[in-house]
C-alpha cells in the first residue's frame, strides 16, 4: 500500500485529502481544499494561495488516476464545489476528467440542506450517481456508520470513516472526528489499523470547555496506544498550540504521533497559523485579491520570496 497525503494544514492548506494505491485500486479520499476565507480579519495571504494552487493541481491529477473517490462529508474543504470561492477547488475543473471513477459517499439522506445541494451539484456535473456506502464494504474498503463531526451533539454534519486493507497493511482515514467523542476511536481500534490519518481538535476555537478538551486528549492517548503510526492534522494544525499538543501526545504514549508533513517527509508550513506574520513580513499590494479573483495576477512571486525568507518547500 502506498499512502500519499495531498493536502492538510501542516502542508499549508485546509484539507485532509489523500491518495491510496493498493494492488488493484487507486483511492482518492476527500478531494477538496480551502483556505480560511478570512482570519484575523485578513484574506488568505498570496503565499497561501500559491500553495493552494499547487495542491489543487495535485488533487486534479489524482482524480484523473483514481478508480474510486471517497467523500467523508460535504464540507467545502473536502469536496470540489460548484460555487467555489477563489481559494477552493472548483467543480468545473474536474468535469469530464475520469468517466470510469466511482464516487462513494455517505447516505445522502443524512445531509444538511447545504450538503444536499452540494451532493446534487456534484452528481449533475459529473453525470454520475453518488453511491452511499456507510456501514458497507466495497473491495478493499470498509466504511463506518456515520460518526460525529466533533461533538456528539453537533447536528451540523456527520462523517464517514474509511478503512483500506491491502495484504497485511491497514490504513484508516478518520476525517474531522476531532477526538471529542469515543465512538470513532472505538471503531478505528476495532479495525486494527497500522496507520491512521485523522482530524484533530480545533484548539484555536475559544468555545470548547476544559472538559471537552480533556476528553479529546484521553481519546487521542487511547488511539495512539493502539496503532503503529497516528497522523493527526487538519483542525489541530491551524494554530501553533497544535504543534505542542502533538509533541506532548507522542511523549505521553511513546508512540509515533506525527502530522501530515512529517509523514510525507516535508517541512511543516502552518500557513493558517502564520497569516498575520505573513502579512507583516511579506506585505501584499493593494487590490491583489480582487485582481487575483479576476485572473490578472499570480501568487508565484510571493511564493518565491517566501522560499527565500523561510527556506521551506
Amino acid at each position: 500500500m502506498n499512502i500519499e497525503i495531498l493536502g492538510a494544514e501542516s502542508l499549508g492548506v485546509r484539507s485532509l485529502c489523500c491518495f491510496i494505491k493498493t494492488k488493484n485500486h487507486r483511492i482518492l479520499i476527500d478531494p477538496g481544499i480551502a483556505l480560511g476565507y478570512t482570519r484575523y480579519g485578513l484574506l488568505p495571504h498570496p503565499v497561501q494561495v500559491a500553495v493552494d494552487e499547487k495542491i489543487q493541481r495535485k488533487i486534479i491529477e489524482k482524480w484523473s488516476e483514481a478508480t474510486d473517490v471517497v467523500i467523508s462529508h460535504f464540507h467545502g474543504d473536502h469536496i470540489p464545489l460548484k460555487d467555489a470561492n477563489p481559494y477552493q477547488l472548483s467543480l468545473g475543473r474536474i468535469v469530464g476528467l475520469n468517466q470510469k471513477v466511482q464516487i462513494l459517499t455517505k447516505d445522502l439522506s443524512h445531509l444538511t440542506l447545504m450538503g444536499k445541494r452540494r451532493a446534487e451539484s456534484l452528481s449533475l456535473a459529473l453525470k454520475k450517481s453518488l453511491i452511499p456506502v456507510n456501514g458497507k464494504r466495497k473491495g478493499p474498503m470498509t466504511f463506518s456508520q456515520l460518526m460525529p463531526h466533533g461533538e456528539r451533539n453537533n447536528n451540523r454534519a456527520k462523517v464517514m470513516m474509511t478503512r483500506i486493507e491491502d495484504g497485511n497493511d491497514v490504513f484508516v482515514h478518520g476525517s474531522d472526528i476531532q477526538f471529542f467523542d469515543s465512538e470513532p476511536i472505538s471503531q478505528i481500534l476495532s479495525w486494527h489499523p497500522d496507520v491512521v490519518l485523522a482530524g484533530g481538535p480545533p484548539l484555536y476555537l475559544p468555545y470548547f470547555s476544559r472538559r471537552q478538551l480533556e476528553e479529546a486528549w484521553r481519546n487521542a492517548v487511547k488511539l495512539s496506544q493502539g496503532v503503529d503510526i497516528l497522523i493527526i492534522d487538519h483542525h489541530l494544525m491551524r494554530c501553533r498550540e497544535g504543534v505542542i499538543w502533538l509533541k506532548r501526545l507522542s511523549l505521553k504514549t511513546g508512540k509515533k504521533v506525527i502530522c501530515a508533513a512529517d509523514f510525507m517527509k516535508r517541512p511543516r508550513i502552518l500557513l493558517e497559523a502564520r497569516r498575520k506574520d505573513l502579512y507583516r513580513e511579506i506585505p501584499v499590494s493593494e487590490k491583489w485579491h480582487e485582481n487575483y479573483a479576476r485572473g490578472k495576477v499570480s501568487p508565484d512571486p510571493y511564493l518565491h520570496l517566501a522560499k527565500k525568507l523561510y527556506n521551506f518547500m
